[in-house]
């Protein structure tokens, strides 16, 4: 007996060895939903004070990836998050609830946060003053979200680790992007111009990831392309064409399970999109219909008027059109890679100051870093989004009216001046302390390998030029050192920290937006490109590099303007869920359903990992199923404040039913939570009446 009990033994262990011994690596994946506050909290992106939540388009999630040469092996954690950056306050609380859990596993130095950009997300989460001010300071609601939701996503990854192997693909996407500061990136040199076709990046990276088995665990594609499909008019939380080209992605996988429920994990993560716009008709103005200005981006003078748009009809059709695009080039890299990761799982990382830098330029002399500051070129944003007043892009020089509102804040010092030359500085935000840092000093260097496949994390938005410099300089300083010469870089952008816009030297001296939101000055990108080249180096040669200085902890400084939720009424002779406007008796596919309830603040609950809406069918046995929810593309939920003083609100829900939609009977149901005067919170449910789907209602 005890012969047969060993003997079985031995088989087992000789059939796991059959089935892992082709791997190269452990991996675990891994998403949870980190959709924050979908009401009155400013939208980060465009810094449109006007530009609150009040609703969901669709739900934002955290995907996180682990990697490891071994089952004990070192780790490094990927996590692409369906948010406009990643700030490094989130990441350190991130990493501090992952030390509870797992001591030492995971940390600041082996873990990268990069945000795809999107610019519907809820804001208020970064510790620096600037980016606060228009989300009218800290939210610790949306950030708790966030920050839970990361945690949860790398926690499900932890738990999923296997053995794995990791295939990496690469192919151009046209028609997908465009340059919204064309004038800048001809002002790089052009014998550098010629070594590229286009003036954006068309390349995308795919990173794959399949089990023992060879079943798909997940994917992570890298490709520039700004996520402000959705314009400055919309007030619906959604995660934008990357994260639309998930769901997509993670349907096909996951045999059309709800967003975010299936095991495969798909993240169309940022890379170099400084100066990429997704709204590839270009910039037209919205009088005429005839181009703008192309330095300037004005019509008639006027920035407002200079907005770009397309491919679609409306921001909706365009966010789809875009998504849809970088999912099925994903796909066709996915299903077509063949080029297998080899080699250790490492990782480099350094804290530096970036405000103190100093760099050898090509002629020998030194450059250096400066102290942050906005160019006059910021405030008119951009043509995804244009500012307001008499801003215009391209602007080398100042105007007295702002220099004096300037200077009521802070007179930049001739040094800072300087050091800046030739952006006219509008915000000294560098000489600024008041109530505290406004911009950051210190932020993150990282680097992560997989074998011979490096992630640049870098911690802000670098232009196509910049990021095709630092891939350049990384790859050459990580083959020196060692590495393969088949290496392949990707730049994941918006990671650990934001330090606004990278651009080239020659693209600085333009001063369009992306140049006025440069804020260590000229020589930003030599500076990055120095302390990468370092990293790669000693990655290369397996040497450790310091820590460096600890950026600073701002949170017990936070202010806070909103206001919490006072109250929620429901109008006399109602209640919380009441029809307000009910369904139609039949709908057809292709036609949308529009109702309304009697409803309360979302901000009371964020329905995190639940939801506000869903669409049921009826079964033949008089069961109710739930068909769609409000993270699916099909469906909006919006959240209408009738009366401020009353605290009477109402949700309007819609349901685009599709052309392949089956027949049958449905309902739509709303589900909130209200608040009382006295504070207690009470949750409620609603329901539509029963309403039927046919392909004809004769």
């Amino acid at each position: 007996m005890k012969f047969n009990i060993v003997l079985l033994g031995v088989v087992i262990l000789f059939c796991i060895s059959i089935v892992t011994s082709d791997t190269n690596y452990y991996a675990g994946v891994g998403i949870a939903d980190i959709t924050g506050p979908a009401a009155e909290v400013n939208m980060m992106g465009y810094a449109n004070p006007a530009q609150t939540s009040h609703g969901i388009h669709l739900r934002q999630f955290s995907r996180a990836f682990i990697f490891s040469a071994s089952a004990t092996g070192e780790r490094i954690v990927f996590i692409s998050i369906d948010a406009c950056w990643a700030s490094g306050a989130v990441k350190r609380e991130v990493v501090r609830l992952l030390g509870a859990k797992y001591g030492g596993v995971y940390t600041v130095r082996n873990l990268v946060v990069s945000g795809t950009h999107t610019h519907s997300g809820s804001g208020g989460f970064s510790q620096y003053l600037l980016y606060d001010i228009t989300a009218l300071g800290f939210n610790k609601q949306g950030f708790d979200a966030l920050v839970a939701g990361i945690v949860q996503s790398v926690v499900m990854a932890h738990n999923s680790v296997q053995p794995a192997n990791i295939y990496f693909n690469s192919g151009e996407l046209l028609e997908s992007n465009i340059n919204r500061s064309p004038s800048a990136y001809l002002n790089n040199p052009k014998e550098e111009r010629a070594e590229y076709n286009y003036d954006v990046d068309k390349l995308m990276t795919v990173l794959k990831i399949v089990d023992a088995q060879g079943k798909g665990m997940g994917m992570i594609s890298w490709f520039a392309v700004h996520c402000t499909s959705m314009n400055n008019t919309n007030h619906m939380l959604s995660s934008d064409n990357k994260g639309y080209a998930s769901m997509l992605f993670e349907a096909e996988m996951n045999n059309n399970a709800a967003p975010g429920q299936g095991p495969f994990v798909a993240a169309f993560a940022q890379s170099n999109e400084g100066d990429v716009s997704p709204n590839t008709k270009g910039p037209h103005c919205i009088d005429s219909g005839k181009p703008c200005d192309i330095l300037t981006s004005t019509c008639h003078g006027k920035n407002e008027l200079c907005i770009a748009a397309g491919p679609g009809k409306d921001m909706f059709e365009s966010t789809q059109i875009i998504g849809t695009n970088q999912f099925k080039k994903a796909m066709d890299l996915y299903n077509s890679a063949t080029v297998k990761a080899s080699g250790p799982v490492d990782f480099r990382h350094s804290y530096i100051d970036m405000t103190k830098q100093n760099v050898t330029l090509p002629d020998g002399s030194v450059g250096y870093t400066c102290k942050t500051s906005m160019g006059y070129s910021f405030a008119a944003g951009t043509t995804d989004g244009p500012g307001a007043f008499d801003f215009k892009q391209g602007t080398n020089s100042s105007n007295p009216f702002w220099n004096l509102i300037r200077d009521l804040i802070k007179d930049p010092s001739e040094e800072l001046v300087k050091c800046q030359s030739p952006k006219p500085i509008l915000l000294a935000t560098g000489e600024i302390s008041v109530p505290y840092k406004w911009q950051p000093e210190i932020v993150d260097n990282q680097l992560l390998r997989i074998g011979d496949f490096l992630i640049v994390a870098v911690p802000g938005e670098f232009s196509t030029m910049s990021g095709r410099r630092m891939r350049s300089a990384v790859l050459a300083a990580a083959i020196q050192g060692g590495m393969p010469a088949t290496t392949t870089a990707v730049i994941a952008g918006l990671a650990n920290e934001y330090a606004d816009y990278i651009t080239t030297y020659e693209e600085y001296q333009i001063q369009r937006y992306e140049g006025a939101s440069t804020i260590y000055g000229p020589h930003t990108l030599s500076a990055f490109i120095q302390s990468y080249s370092h990293l790669a180096t000693a990655l290369a040669k397996n040497v450790s590099v310091p820590v460096g200085p600890s950026p600073p902890d701002l949170s017990s400084k936070q202010i806070s303007l909103l206001p919490g939720v006072i109250f929620d009424t429901a109008p006399l002779g109602k209640h919380f869920g009441s029809v307000v406007k009910d369904a139609h008796a039949t709908y057809t596919p292709g036609s949308t359903v529009t109702v309304e309830f009697v409803s309360a603040n979302p901000r009371n609950d964020l329905m995190t990992n639940r939801t506000f809406l869903t669409v049921e069918k009826k079964s033949s046995e008089g069961v109710w199923s739930v068909e769609f929810t409000d993270s699916y593309w099909e469906t909006r939920y919006q959240w209408i404040d009738e009366s401020i003083i009353l605290g009477e609100s109402n949700a309007r829900i819609s349901w685009d039913i599709g052309n392949n939609q089956a027949e049958g009977t449905y309902r739509i149901r709303h589900f909130g939570t209200s608040k009382s005067v006295l504070g207690k919170y009470t949750k409620f449910t609603g329901a539509t009446r029963e309403f039927e789907v046919k392909t004809s209602t004769h």
